[in-house]
């Protein structure tokens, strides 16, 4: 017989996203809404081993759910990654009577949350936060289109300034080894290339594609660069390039950055934290461990963090094909 559960924490964990703030508020309504005890532990792993928890109930939550960040806070733990410092955190799990644990985070994560059930079989579950979107099991991660809107925003007010001075502009977007955020931002904002880590543009192909636009007559360009791209060690590398290799343009660099992690949720980005984290705490409640929640199929789904944590995302080819024939 599953354990029966009747008070859960939720801890946030690894790089912020938006949407953070929604999950923990839809798990600490969801246990209110079941007669469970809630508690929030603070700056993660870290917190969990020093202990640092406190009790959540519905109105401790109140005017979250359109907050970027975490009220929680975020850190990384070094301890947690040895045996000593899961055994403290279980420790405090268990001198604070709580049965059901759920880790809003990434894969670091989630690595994290499966190896602390491993070890003491202690009930977790995982929710997926992060602007990459590049987690198995979950079509969108919390936070992404968030990111993405930011990012599109963001691509409109610099082709103001392109088009007024004919600039071009290469754009560096989060993805250190995924292209999600660069290749879905750089369709929406028109972009003339995106280069991505999954596809090698390579450096004599991109200012060809260069050269084809100024011929057709295009007088300001472009280029999305995902922070993971390969073809130059870094985006300003990729600017000396067309300054050496192509006359015409004036070429500028704008690093987006963190900026990225913050803002206000999108609608999207609350209502899937609201949904995943009703999920997670009752798939806890049904003895269920040792999952993360995402949406497949417009429907709430679980995915086993070994399945989540080692498998890898595909980039969409069909967006590929639409990106190369829109920057015809």
């Amino acid at each position: 017989m599953p354990k029966k559960i009747k008070r859960i924490a939720v801890l946030t964990s690894g790089g912020d996203s938006p949407g953070m703030n929604a999950a923990i508020r839809s798990v600490v309504r969801t246990c209110a809404y079941h007669d469970l005890e809630c508690i929030g532990v603070y700056r993660g792993y870290e917190g969990l081993i020093e202990g640092d928890f406190k009790p959540m109930d519905a109105r401790s939550v109140k005017g979250i759910i359109n907050k970027g960040g975490t009220i929680l806070k975020s850190a990384r733990s070094k301890e947690f990654r040895t045996v000593e410092g899961r055994q403290k955190a279980y420790k405090k799990l268990v001198e604070a009577g709580i049965d059901g644990l759920v880790v809003i985070g990434g894969d670091g994560s989630f690595t994290g949350a499966m190896i602390l059930n491993d070890e003491f079989d202690f009930p977790v579950m995982g929710i997926p936060g992060t602007i990459d979107n590049d987690i198995v099991g979950t079509t969108h991660t919390l936070g992404f289109d968030t990111a993405l809107n930011t990012v599109v925003d963001a691509i409109d007010k610099i082709r103001d300034t392109a088009s007024s001075h004919n600039r071009l502009f290469f754009i560096e977007v989060m993805g250190r080894d995924v292209g999600h955020i660069a290749l879905n931002a750089g369709i929406a904002g028109g972009a003339e290339e995106i280069l991505i880590p999954e596809e090698d543009l390579g450096l004599d192909r991109l200012v060809e594609s260069l050269r084809r636009s100024r011929k057709s007559g295009k007088t300001s360009s472009i280029v999305i660069v995902a922070e993971g791209d390969k073809i130059g060690k870094n985006i300003f590398e990729l600017k000396d390039f067309v300054d050496d290799n192509m006359e015409g343009y004036d070429v500028r660099v704008s690093v987006l950055g963190h900026m990225q992690r913050g803002g206000s949720p999108s609608c999207f980005d609350r209502v899937l934290a609201s949904r995943m984290g009703v999920k997670a705490v009752e798939s806890l409640l049904e003895g269920k461990s040792n999952y993360m929640v995402g949406l497949q199929n417009t429907k709430m789904e679980l995915t086993p963090f070994d399945n989540a944590i080692k498998g890898k995302t595909k980039i969409n080819l069909e967006l590929l094909r639409v990106s190369d024939i829109m920057s015809t």
